[in-house]
This record gives structure tokens, C-alpha cells and sequence, in this order.
């Protein structure tokens, strides 16, 4: 691979401008790809399979019009009193509209709804009514007649009045029994009545109401098309606010705003530091921008063909940017170093890909292994994530051993400094002024304490992680759908913001009245339970075997007493015959998803641990090293996991990092962080742990080793880590909200893992271990592939001996010390 990388970059360099001009016909055919072909991003998580979503599809089948989508639209009068007639006849024009929108089932009247139960509580109450007075009419009856039967008795007459008395007796008995079974019918209608008081579609006040949007097709497959006829047939109602919930209003993600901006300033800063150039500083960004810009147009052109959420692509170019440029960085630092040695241009420039660029693809194979990974949790919108991540990856890794030496070519001496111009070939290209002193082993031994002791105590919030996805309450409090949740929220009440919808198997075949009790004994075993504020019959099938309600929580559909109240309605059995409640709506998918979710996670965590292991053990040749290394990584991810707890779930600093509604922790961030993680930790243990893995082999004791590879490695992954902070932190303040907590993790894990795990704590743990650091059996040193990452062969064959040091064998990729 190193001799492959040589004979790339040489190529290159020769014929720079047609690398170039492949990679804009690249990025000009992926951006025409995109314009021809992209389709739709889902702004909504799905997983066939799932409790809820076999609920869906059995509403579907078996009540037409409601196993499709809904959205929220909220309506409130701009004064503050109740809803005119004016009004109420412009928002029924306005729902007439709506239904008429390709894609809409139906659009509820909310006037209409409330007048029917209205009326339902006027029929009970005349019902009510009728049936005192008719009990009235008949106990007076029975109450004559038996007077009249007893008096004929006494006058023994009895024989000759009975035949008359008796028929006339029973057949008001019979009516006393009838019009007792139909009170006994109207108070379980009246119970139904009364447990569904909670639900509302008007304020009390009169002047919110509350429009549910019934759609055609599911909901992640709902054209954005319809949502915005509908949402443009409720705007500019006189006198009326119109809000809409995040389930029919997603806002469109930015790719590219305000904050990912800064960050990409803060990372040329830190590049012209490093480099002294600004043109030395420019390449790698102008590279990492190119990459990102293929990658993404050619992922966002299959958008047709498969399903992809609106997050993807902000992952894909957060991850494309920050391996761009670190893996740019890289092979631009190599050169730059043996050109300050004396090492003619060309030459440099083809060295530089083979060495430091033989690394570079070995660690973006293992960024690309993890997210790939990804696949197997059998998610798969993670699945999708992953890939599109891996090929922002690929492209990176593509444009920095293709793309780095053209542009090299082109620069020439230019990326270095005039200082650095007049003292080249003054200091021997291999020479990086290592101490041969090692660190001092108290010193060592108390950075491993200290390290670890932060580490698990920034951990422990993790103990704490609880699983979501954002509701409306988590959006941008400018944000229409923030307005809507909290409208419902002041009006209906939180629950009102996820209502459940439950699904009930009735036993046996009955009639409407005896339906009507089985639908009032499932209704009050749902409704005895505390998290429940309402309960009401939406729906019943043609056979009358199954029964559907709406259940309205008592608390927002993120909260901890929904998610158990859920798990609760399943496992009811209201008829002791095994036919259990299911359960569905938005709320309810969440909830599966995180679970889903939650329990993928651990099998992943371990296949990604136990990849690192196999790395570590065939780049190092050690058994120790990766162990340290792979508990490292768990470590800094398990405290990156306690931070994002302690912010964006607890709400610590919510007040400095914009987090205004602390709640669940966004479901599928736990996997993301241990794929991306995982890849980056390793990029920079590779950088690290080979220069000392160089150093000792080449004769240097293993504490000395240990010191020389830091002290070589440090700069640039000091650098690399900075960049890639800088860039994920830029979307710590995006709008999307479900990219927030996704910038903040990802910046804080590569700041824990790069400065406290590999530049500290596992320098140390290598000192304290000594020679048995590189300790290996030798039956596995004889069966482990010899893998040169950093073409330390290459090395020696093309660059000439009297341009290394010997006293101190560097790694080839390593910077320059200081």
C-alpha cells in the first residue's frame, strides 16, 4: 500500500491539474446528480416491526382512513376571547380547504367535534330525565294497581279482579325492567361520556382550538408538498394566530450555518498557527470543502431511491469536514517537514503520500469499519447514517492522497514559511529533538489517577441516561412548532401533546349495548391508570371485536410517566383471555425506537471494542497497548455520554449552550457517538502509539520510547483534535435540534479522549508498564500480518540515509517535535 500510495502521489504531482480537474468534474456530476435525481429527506423516524408499527398497520387494515399520519394545526384568537362566528365560518372554509389538498383523509371540525359531545351530555341528560319520569309513571302504576289488588283481596274479590290486575301488573313490571336496563345503558354511555372529559378540541375559554390533520399515508412517507398546501390553506386567518405542530412543520435543517461557519475560522486559525502559511493553511480546507461537497450532492442524489432523515447529511458533512481536513493536515505536515530537511519538492511530495498517507488510509479504514458498523444494529435509518458518514469518509481519504499531492505540486516551496524557505536543509529531515529523558514515574502514576478519577466522575451522570426524540417542546422557542406545543400545553394540557392511541380485542360476538359495556370495562382499566388524564372510544369495527381508544397522558409525550405508561397499557389484559392492549401514535414510535435503540447499543459497543482490540494487536504487535488503548476509548466515551446527560437532559449550562427544555437524550446519539468516536480515537492512537512503537524497536529503552512518541506525535494530533473540536462544536448552537446535542457530543469526546486519554493517561499507563508494554507471545507474533502503517520500509528505500537521524528513528507521519 505505502509503495502504492509513493507512485499516487509522484503521478500527482505531475499532473496536478488534471487531478484537479477530475475532482470538480467529480463535484460538477454529483451536483448535476443531485439537481436531476434528489428526492425528499424524512424529517420523522420509523422502524417496521415495532409494537406501534404493528398497531399501525393493523389500523389500517381494519379501519380505512386510520392508519395513515396526522398533523396539529392550533388556532387562537389573537384577543383572547372566545372564537366569533366570523371566525368559525373562515376556519371552516379554511378546513374545507385543507380536505381538499391531494394526500388528506380529513380535517376535524373542532366546533363541530364539541357540539356533538354537547349534545351527547344534552341526550344523557334528557335520557336521564325520561327515565326518572317514566320510573315515576310506572312504580305509581304498580303502586295502584297492587293498592287496587290488595283492597279486592280484602273484599274477597280478588278471584274476579285478578284476571284484569295481574296482566296489567306484569306488563309494567316488564316496563320497569326495560327502562332499568336502558338507565343502566345510558349511565355506561354517560361513564364513557365522563372519562373522555379530559380530552378537548376547544379551550374552555373558547379561545384555542385544536385541528387534527388526518393524511393518507404514513407519516414519514407524507409528501412535503401536502404539509405545505396545508399549512398554507390555515395561514392569514383574520384575528386568528395559526400554529402548527412539528409533526405536519418541520423546519428544513441547515447545512451550513452561523455556528459550522466559526468553526471552520476557529479550525483556519489553528491551521495557520501550525503551518505559518495562510496558503499552507488554505489547502486543507479548500480539500476538506471538496470532499464534502462530492460526498454529500452523491449521497442526497439516492435520496429518491432510499429513505434518508434530515440529519444524515448534517452528520456526513460535520464528520467529512473534520477527517478532511485532520487527514490533509497530516500528509501537508510530513511535507512540510521533509522539505525543511533539504528533500527535493517531488520527491517529498510522493513520500509524504506514501508515508503519512499509508496511515492516513489505514485510519480512515477504521473510521470507516465503525461506520459501517452501523448496519449490523438492524436500524435502518442508523444503518443509512453510518453509510453516508462512511462515504463522506472515503471521499476524504480519497481527496487527501490524491488531491494533497497536486496541490503540493502546484504551491511548491510556498508552503512553508520565507523564514522556513531560507533554513531548508539546515536540520536533518528525521531529526525531531525528542528528550531521551523519560517522565518520571510518580508524576506518570499520579496523571493516571487524577485522569481516571475525572473521567468516571464526569461519567456518572451516564448512570442517568434516559432515550428519546425531540417533541415540540425541544424545538427553538422562535419556532412555530415550540408555539404550538406550548399553546396545547396552556389550553389542553401536556398530554394533549401525544395522545396514545390504544387498540383493544373485545371477546365474543355481542350487540351494541353489550359492546358498549365491554368498551366501558377496557376505558376504566385504562383510565385507573395515574398517568392517564382521559380516555375515550374513537372507534369500533363492523363485528364489534375490536375497539379503539384515545388516550391522553397526564404529562408530555418525552416524559418518564408516559414511556412507563406505554410498557403499562401493553402488558393489560382487561378480559383475562391473553388478548392484550396495543398501542400507537408518535409518541408511542418514539418510545419503541429508543428502546430499539437502547437495546442495540450494547452489542454494538462490543463489536466496536472488539474490533479495536484486533487493530491494535496486529499494528502494535502487543498485547497490553491495545487493551489500555480500547478501555481508553470507553472510558472517554462513557464521560462524553455523562456530559451530554448532565447538559441536555439535566439541563446544566443549559442557559450557555442554548438548551431551554432539558429532557431525553436523543435516541440514536449514544450509536453515533461510539462509531465516530471510536474511528477518530483510533486515528490518534495510531499517530501516537506507532512513533513509540518506532522508537522502541529501533533499540530506545521503553520508557525513553515512550516519551519520544509523545513529544513527536503531540503537535500535530494537538492540532488535529482542536480542528475536529472546533468543527463539531460549530453545531452546538444549530438550528436543527436534533443536531445540537450530536455537535456538543462528538466535540466533547474528541476533547476528553485526544487531551486526557491519549496525550495523558495513556502515555502514563505505558510508562508504568515498561517493557512489557511491547510484550507478545512469540507463536502470535508469528501468525499476526506485519502491517507498516506509517511505511517505515518505504522510508528507507527512497530517502537517502545521511537526510535521517540515527540517534532518533522517527515515524514516518510524525510531526517534528515543538
Amino acid at each position: 500500500m505505502a509503495e502504492l500510495l509513493y507512485r499516487l502521489g509522484r503521478a500527482a504531482a505531475r499532473r496536478a491539474w488534471t487531478v484537479i480537474a477530475l475532482w470538480l468534474a467529480a463535484l460538477l456530476a454529483a451536483a448535476g446528480a443531485y439537481a436531476l435525481f434528489a428526492g425528499e429527506l424524512e424529517e420523522t423516524f420509523s422502524l417496521p416491526g415495532t409494537p406501534t408499527s404493528r398497531v399501525s398497520d393493523r389500523l389500517a387494515d381494519e379501519f380505512p382512513g386510520m392508519g395513515g399520519g396526522s398533523g396539529t394545526v392550533v388556532l387562537r384568537t389573537q384577543d383572547g376571547e372566545p372564537f366569533t362566528g366570523e371566525q368559525r365560518a373562515e376556519i371552516l372554509d379554511r378546513l374545507n380547504e385543507a380536505e381538499g389538498v391531494d394526500g388528506v383523509e380529513s380535517a376535524a371540525d373542532p366546533f363541530a367535534i364539541e357540539a356533538r359531545r354537547e349534545a351527547q351530555r344534552e341526550e344523557i341528560d334528557q335520557g336521564r330525565a325520561e327515565i326518572t319520569g317514566g320510573r315515576e309513571e310506572i312504580e305509581a302504576g304498580l303502586s295502584e294497581l297492587e293498592t287496587a289488588r290488595e283492597q279486592a283481596e280484602a273484599a274477597g274479590t280478588l278471584d274476579a279482579v285478578a284476571p284484569q290486575l295481574d296482566p296489567q301488573i306484569t306488563e309494567l313490571e316488564g316496563n320497569l325492567a326495560e327502562l332499568e336496563e336502558s338507565e343502566e345503558n345510558l349511565e355506561e354511555g354517560a361513564r364513557l361520556l365522563e372519562l373522555s372529559d379530559g380530552i378537548r378540541v376547544v379551550s374552555d375559554d373558547g379561545a384555542t382550538a385544536l385541528v387534527t390533520v388526518a393524511f393518507t399515508e404514513e407519516q414519514n412517507e407524507i409528501a412535503q408538498e401536502t404539509k405545505d398546501e396545508v399549512i398554507a390553506a390555515f395561514e392569514e386567518i383574520p384575528g386568528v394566530d395559526t400554529e402548527f405542530g412539528s409533526d405536519i412543520a418541520m423546519t428544513a435543517p441547515e447545512l451550513f450555518g452561523v455556528g459550522e461557519a466559526v468553526g471552520l475560522a476557529v479550525a483556519a486559525v489553528v491551521l495557520v498557527i501550525m503551518l505559518g502559511t495562510l496558503i499552507g493553511a488554505g489547502l486543507p480546507l479548500v480539500q476538506a470543502l471538496v470532499g464534502v461537497g462530492v460526498a454529500l450532492l452523491a449521497a442526497l442524489a439516492l435520496s429518491d431511491l432510499v429513505s434518508m432523515s434530515s440529519v444524515t447529511p448534517i452528520l456526513g458533512m460535520m464528520l467529512g469536514l473534520a477527517v478532511g481536513i485532520d487527514y490533509a493536515l497530516f500528509i501537508i505536515h510530513r511535507h512540510r517537514r521533509q522539505v525543511r530537511g533539504g528533500l527535493d519538492t517531488r520527491e517529498s511530495i510522493a513520500l509524504a503520500n506514501g508515508t503519512a498517507g499509508n496511515a492516513v488510509v489505514f485510519a480512515g479504514a477504521t473510521v470507516l469499519v465503525a461506520l459501517l458498523g452501523l448496519n449490523l444494529t438492524g436500524i435502518d435509518f442508523l444503518g443509512m447514517m453510518g453509510n453516508v458518514g462512511a462515504l463522506a469518509v472515503a471521499v476524504a481519504v480519497l481527496v487527501a492522497v490524491t488531491l494533497t499531492p497536486a496541490l503540493l505540486s502546484l504551491v511548491g516551496g510556498r508552503v512553508l514559511s520565507r523564514g522556513e524557505r531560507a533554513s531548508a536543509g539546515a536540520a536533518p529531515a528525521g531529526h525531531d529533538g525528542a528528550p531521551a529523558r523519560p517522565m518520571r514515574t510518580p508524576g506518570a502514576l499520579a496523571r493516571v489517577v487524577l485522569v481516571t478519577a475525572v473521567l468516571l466522575g464526569v461519567a456518572v451522570p451516564a448512570l442517568d441516561l434516559r432515550l428519546g426524540l425531540p417533541d415540540g417542546s425541544s424545538e427553538a422557542h422562535d419556532s412555530t412548532q415550540y408555539r404550538a406545543y406550548t399553546a396545547v400545553d396552556e389550553a389542553f394540557g401536556a398530554g394533549a401533546n401525544g395522545p396514545l392511541v390504544v387498540v383493544a380485542d373485545l371477546p365474543g360476538s355481542q350487540d351494541e349495548e353489550e359492546a358498549t359495556g365491554q368498551q366501558l370495562r377496557v376505558a376504566e382499566e385504562i383510565a385507573d391508570r395515574d398517568a392517564v388524564e382521559a380516555v375515550a372510544p374513537v372507534a369500533l369495527s363492523d363485528d364489534r371485536s375490536v375497539a379503539v381508544f384515545q388516550v391522553v397522558p397526564t404529562e408530555g409525550p418525552s416524559s418518564e410517566s408516559t414511556e412507563a405508561l406505554v410498557h403499562e397499557l401493553r402488558g393489560l389484559d382487561p378480559f383475562d383471555d391473553g388478548a392484550e392492549l396495543g398501542v400507537a401514535g408518535t409518541a408511542s414510535g418514539n418510545i419503541d425506537i429508543s428502546d430499539k435503540l437502547s437495546d442495540a447499543l450494547p452489542g454494538y459497543l462490543a463489536v466496536v471494542v472488539g474490533f479495536s482490540l484486533v487493530i491494535l494487536l496486529v499494528v502494535f504487535r502487543s498485547l497490553l497497548v491495545p487493551v489500555v488503548a480500547t478501555l481508553g476509548f470507553v472510558l472517554s466515551f462513557a464521560a462524553a455520554l455523562g456530559g451530554v446527560v448532565a447538559i441536555y437532559q439535566w439541563g446544566w449550562l443549559g442557559g450557555v449552550l442554548g438548551v431551554d427544555s432539558p429532557g431525553p437524550v436523543l435516541s440514536f446519539l449514544p450509536t453515533i457517538m461510539v462509531g465516530i468516536l471510536f474511528g477518530l480515537a483510533m486515528d490518534y492512537m495510531l499517530f501516537l502509539g506507532s512513533g513509540m512503537r518506532e522508537a522502541y524497536v529501533h533499540g530506545a529503552p521503553a520508557r525513553v520510547a515512550v516519551r519520544r512518541g509523545l513529544v513527536a506525535g503531540r503537535a500535530v494530533v494537538t492540532a488535529a483534535a482542536v480542528i475536529m473540536i472546533s468543527v463539531f462544536a460549530g453545531f452546538i448552537f444549530s438550528h436543527t435540534t436534533m443536531i445540537r446535542p450530536v455537535g456538543f457530543a462528538l466535540a466533547f469526546g474528541v476533547l476528553l479522549d485526544a487531551f486526557a486519554v491519549r496525550l495523558t493517561l495513556i502515555p502514563a499507563l505505558l510508562h508504568l508498564a515498561g517493557d512489557k508494554a511491547w510484550w507478545l507471545p512469540r507463536w502470535l507474533d508469528r501468525i499476526l500480518p506485519d502491517v507498516d502503517v506509517e511505511g517505515a520500509r518505504l522510508e528507507r528505500v527512497h530517502t537517502p540515509g545521511d537526510r535521517r537521524g540515527d540517534d532518533a528513528p522517527e515515524p514516518v507521519g510524525a510531526p517534528v517535535g515543538g
